[in-house]
């Protein structure tokens, strides 16, 4: 009898084999035609017609203005709109939602704020957003790679992730409680480290925790008065360059995403910063000619995150708040201008959360808005992202052997850039989330 249970319980395993084995190859088999009346040629800021992409498993075969179509392969006409891929946010947060954000990381618990980013994961990526960089998991930990296992596993839908746990703060920093009372010890939504060796020391406990990078708060708080901007720095040059050291140990060079990004907004921070070797200098409102320079030099990415800045603006407490907001968004508009004058290179984030997620496209309408062409914003989002991200190369072009990241959009995103607010169809690694 054993022999015989232990033969039938062979045979159920085998069977369930076979079985898994035989969807996985159905899967990696299944051939889909996208077909549209246009497609974004991004590298070449041009628009090809009709533009078609030839999927087969999670993987684009070809694409161009025909390929061929295998018997048997799915096509889906998606009519008057542009074949382009998917979306790229370089600065999200998915564990922060509309409201206070220092009172919903006190009030709400850890799995409660996990949940809740599970449903911002899934309201980007029906946006057309299917990659991101989650700049900080807001006081929640290391909780964020559980919301990037669980997308990269099929269990939850959402964005290919790239994660840091909480961001690095000095005691009394920018993200430390401030204003609370101290007898109540309130805990910063940052990690704390005072020194190069903490600094190190926490990077290697975020990692061992899962995360891809590492977020360090550089500046804060600021403040702009009769048009002059200050905020004091965080770290000294020589203690960002011991993090970027420690990154490039465990494989954070440049082009891994698994490096250093900083929170900066102005000089010396992000001076210090762009010396230290970081991979993005995020907000960056201020720069000099000579951070300028080093970051074109050196490929250093500004994010400029506009967005959350006219959000904050439209929403302030007082009209005082909202004048003083909106003066500032003018003082970086124009430093912007400066910068993209200097050969600064540009990726795209939004810093959604603090503001409704799966509408952080407008950022894009916001860079175009304060000095970039259509076509030079779309190359920053997708491909200065994609190589951001670590995933050069693999996202944010539609070309053969790239990642089967595809969305639609109604009219020419080079002629009216609003149309990425509007995305009616998202497939991510050949998967359909969202058809019209």
């Amino acid at each position: 009898m054993k022999t015989l249970r232990g033969t039938l319980i062979v045979a159920v395993i085998a069977g369930l084999c076979a079985s898994s084995a035989t969807a996985q190859l159905a899967e990696r088999s299944h051939v889909v035609v996208l077909h549209a009346a246009r497609m974004l040629d991004v590298a070449s800021g041009s628009i090809v017609t009709p533009g078609e992409v030839l999927v087969q498993g999670d993987r684009i075969v070809a694409a161009g203005a025909h390929v061929d179509r295998p018997a048997g392969a799915e096509v889906i006409d998606l009519g008057d709109a542009t074949l382009m891929p998917g979306l790229i946010d370089a600065h999200v947060h998915l564990f922060l939602h509309v409201g206070a954000e220092d009172l919903q990381t006190i009030q709400e618990s850890v799995p409660e704020r996990t949940l809740i980013a599970a449903g911002a994961a899934k309201a980007d990526l029906m946006a057309g957003f299917t990659a991101e960089r989650d700049m900080g998991s807001e006081g929640a930990g290391c909780a964020d790679v559980a919301v990037r296992n669980a997308i990269n596993k099929g269990s939850i839908p959402g964005p290919r992730m790239r994660m840091s746990c909480n961001a690095i703060d000095l005691t009394g920093g920018h993200e430390d409680a401030i204003g609370y009372n101290p007898a109540q010890r309130v805990l910063s939504n940052a990690d704390y480290a005072d020194s190069a060796e903490e600094i190190v020391k926490v990077m290697r406990e975020q990692r061992k925790g899962g995360a891809d990078f590492t977020k360090i708060y550089e500046t804060g708080r600021d403040s702009y008065r009769d048009g002059v901007f200050k905020t004091p720095y965080q770290y000294t040059e020589a203690e960002l360059a011991a993090a970027v050291k420690e990154a490039e140990r465990t494989g954070g060079g440049v082009g891994s995403g698994r490096g250093v990004a900083v929170h900066a907004t102005g000089e010396p921070g992000t001076g210090f910063a762009v010396a230290a070797g970081v991979a993005s200098v995020d907000h960056a409102y201020q720069l000099t000619d000579a951070t300028m320079r080093a970051m074109k030099e050196k490929q250093i990415y500004a994010v400029p995150t506009f967005a959350i800045a006219e959000y904050f603006a439209d929403h302030a407490a007082t009209p005082e708040r909202a004048e003083r907001g909106r003066a500032e968004q003018a003082y970086h508009a124009a430093e912007f201008k400066k910068q993209l004058a200097a050969g600064v290179p540009m990726a795209m984030g939004s810093d959604v959360g603090p503001f409704p997620h799966g509408t952080q496209a407008h950022e894009l309408e916001l860079m175009v808005k304060y000095g970039m062409k259509p076509a030079a914003a779309l190359q920053a989002d997708l491909i200065n992202g994609a190589k951001l991200l670590g995933w050069g190369g693999q996202i944010g072009e539609l070309k053969a052997g790239y990642f089967a990241d595809v969305i639609a959009v109604p009219g020419n995103p080079l002629e009216d850039i609003s149309v990425t607010t509007k995305v009616g169809f998202v497939m991510k690694g050949g998967v359909v989330y969202k058809q019209p």
